[in-house]
């Protein structure tokens, strides 16, 4: 009877704490003032596409970001909090950076396609891939086949290929861009980039035909800029042009 009694007990704890799990969210993030806090819970999430507000009407555009290799992912809440506006749906795509990028730009691809199946009035859609996400994003713009504008954002992204990338993954940087897409590469200064400065060539310049590429400057806020910074940095300059 007591071990019956402590099993029930055992689950509905586990039932009641399970209850208490809620996703990420930008109001959340803006809220908490551990940013480290608010990116463990981005990291901690399934593999997948996860929106991070209340889809509306309102929301003609999806953005999506994509993290890169061994995240943390404090360094996207102040990019997503930015880019936030209302008729934007902000979204954050995890995968299993551990492995070939291959099979993840199937997978988002999917999730796409079912995002805009279900919800017409998004119109078009916008990625932001770092670092290695920046790799995963401009294999995606290859592979889209959909009519839905699409517009890339590659940032600190070694599209030239590094280590395992070329050989393991097969992987090759896109030679040009299609009408209907758009490739924006945003470059940190590679001796200032903790994720490039030892290499003897810096694997973001690559020449990509009907690409538009921007050098980052080498300070933000009046810190290095450096290769977690760069979608800060970004996030406020687009914020400026909308």
């Amino acid at each position: 009877m007591r071990i019956y009694k402590f099993v029930l007990v055992l689950i509905l704890g586990t039932l009641f704490s399970c209850s208490e799990i809620k996703e990420p969210s930008l109001k959340n993030f803006g809220t908490q003032d551990d940013v480290f806090k608010s990116g463990s819970s981005l990291i901690g999430l399934p593999y997948g596409l996860h929106d991070l507000e209340n889809i509306t009407q309102d929301q003609s555009t999806l953005i999506v970001g994509v993290h890169g290799s061994n995240s943390r992912g404090y360094e996207w809440i102040h990019p997503l909090m930015t880019l936030d506006r209302k008729d934007n749906l902000i979204t954050f795509f995890r995968w299993n950076d551990g492995n070939c990028h291959g099979v993840s730009v199937s997978f988002l691809m999917e999730l796409i396609k079912n995002k805009l199946t279900e919800y017409s009035s998004l119109q078009r859609v916008v990625l932001y891939g770092h670092s290695y996400g920046g790799i995963l994003v401009a294999a995606f713009l290859e592979e889209w086949d959909l009519e839905t504008p699409l517009f890339v954002n590659t940032i600190a992204a070694p599209l030239k290929g590094i280590g395992r990338l070329s050989e393991a993954c097969e992987y090759k940087p896109p030679i040009s861009i299609e009408t209907g897409k758009t490739l924006h590469q945003w470059r940190t200064i590679k001796n200032l980039d903790g994720a490039f400065k030892d290499l003897d060539y810096d694997p973001q310049n690559v020449e990509i035909t009907g690409s538009e590429v921007t050098r980052l400057p080498e300070t933000y806020k009046g810190n290095k800029l450096g290769h977690n910074w760069s979608i800060s940095w970004v996030a406020d300059q687009i914020k400026r042009v909308d």
